[in-house]
């Protein structure tokens, strides 16, 4: 079965770019006929669940409105992976990151998240 897994620096300190790299094993990607989107969603403590952006399968991105301007998310299908930058990281930033795959319906299949705290 598919399983995505969080990799990356725990600790940042503000101003830095975060960047975290998502690897998805017992899988493609690209697979083709099944179509799949790469998520990137998080959650700062005592807040609910936030979507990040996605990439989808033919490396389409798509960031939420709210951090779009500081969001990249980019892919590398030969490694079965694609990564998360967020630049000019600021404390508000800290949360538990998790990469997450959907079709056409809500994210199916989740890693298990990776915490990423940043303080001066």
């Amino acid at each position: 079965q598919m399983q995505l897994q969080e990799s990356g620096p725990g600790l940042l300190k503000p101003s830095q770019t975060l960047s975290l790299t998502c690897t998805v094993s017992g899988g493609s990607m690209t697979f083709n006929p099944v179509y799949y989107w790469w998520n990137w969603i998080r959650q700062s403590p005592g807040k609910e669940l936030e979507w990040i952006g996605y990439i989808d399968y033919d490396g389409k991105t798509s960031y939420s409105p709210s951090l779009k301007s500081r969001t990249s998310i980019s892919r590398d299908t030969s490694k079965n992976q694609f990564t998360l930058q967020l630049t000019s990281v600021t404390p508000e930033d800290t949360a538990v990151y998790y990469c997450a795959r959907s079709d056409y319906d809500a994210p199916d299949c989740w890693g298990q998240g990776t915490q990423v705290t940043v303080s001066s």
